[in-house]
């Protein structure tokens, strides 16, 4: 594990990654205000990881803090490259790739006790317990009474993975044709001004997870304006579901240009109030990622070092 996540837990260890990719996709200058509240608004937590994800990042001088003002960053966040990679899975945590890869792989099964896990990787128990937090923290496994867990059903297939854009297909564009469904104008601009950062360029270099989590953000800000919880919860869920396998798509990164593109066009619908049009761009956009776009089955069967 590298230095910049050794002393966080995996939950501060995040919030400190999410407030690096949130810098980066707004395109924050030097001297810009980071608000805790707002942070904890925009990752989902509670401020207290926050706090102690902020105090990291001033000590490895990404930010600047000031006691009565709070906290500010120290340079621009197109210079925060060096730091995102650091955050990214890929490279730092070996454990969590092989736990990851055999998953996939279906070499796991439903259920492990946590001695079969430190014998199958020899491993201590503290080092996995971090390790399996972390995934836990994702979605992709819950803690059994005792020393057990139990790991929750992924899109590890070609037919699971068909099977959750013919799903997402039916239920996300029917979230924007609903009555309820209202676009706050400062998230609907926020979500633009991501979106049109990821494809003037922002594609060739955010990490795997920024560019998974962006994708995730804009359809689940979709989703939750709908109005409708169980539309939200759904999208929230199915994208806990595919986030080990959009990890390795997201290394192609001339799709992400195009997708971040259709994102904007579903985006200026939304902001023309022309919902038909805005919902028949998402159910496309969904469908021409379901059909590849580059992409293939052998996602499945990739190896980690290959790709």
């Amino acid at each position: 594990m590298s230095e910049v996540q050794a002393e966080l837990t995996p939950l501060q260890s995040r919030v400190a990654r999410e407030i690096v990719a949130y810098a980066r996709r707004e395109n924050l200058r030097a001297g810009e205000h980071l608000a805790e509240s707002m942070l904890a608004e925009q990752i989902g937590t509670s401020r207290s990881p926050v706090n102690v994800a902020l105090k990291h990042l001033a000590r490895q001088g990404v930010l600047q803090h000031d006691l009565n003002r709070g906290y500010f960053l120290s340079r621009d966040a197109l210079e925060l490259d060096g730091m995102a990679q650091q955050f990214s899975v890929e490279p730092d945590d070996p454990l969590y790739l092989r736990i990851a890869e055999d998953r996939l792989a279906k070499r796991l099964p439903d259920e492990v006790s946590e001695a079969d896990l430190m014998r199958q990787y020899s491993t201590s128990r503290s080092v996995l317990r971090k390790v399996l937090s972390r995934i836990q923290q994702e979605g992709w496994v819950e803690k059994l009474v005792g020393h057990g867990w139990h790991f929750q059903s992924l899109i590890d297939s070609p037919q699971a993975y068909e099977e959750s854009y013919v799903f997402r297909a039916a239920v996300e564009p029917t979230g924007l044709l609903a009555n309820t469904f209202a676009a706050p104008p400062a998230e609907l601009a926020t979500l633009r001004r991501q979106q049109q950062f990821i494809y003037d360029g922002g594609y060739q270099t955010m990490t795997e997870i920024e560019l998974f989590e962006s994708n995730s953000h804009f359809h689940e800000s979709l989703a939750r304006w709908s109005g409708n919880r169980f539309i939200y919860q759904s999208v929230r869920r199915t994208n806990q579901l595919r986030r080990l396998v959009e990890y390795r798509q997201a290394r192609a990164r001339e799709p992400r240009k195009l997708q971040a593109q259709e994102h904007l066009a579903i985006l200026a619908a939304i902001q023309a109030q022309d919902m038909l049009q805005a919902a028949s761009l998402l159910r496309n956009h969904i469908d021409g990622a379901r059909r590849g776009k580059g992409y293939g089955p052998d996602i499945f069967t990739r190896q980690s070092d290959t790709n």
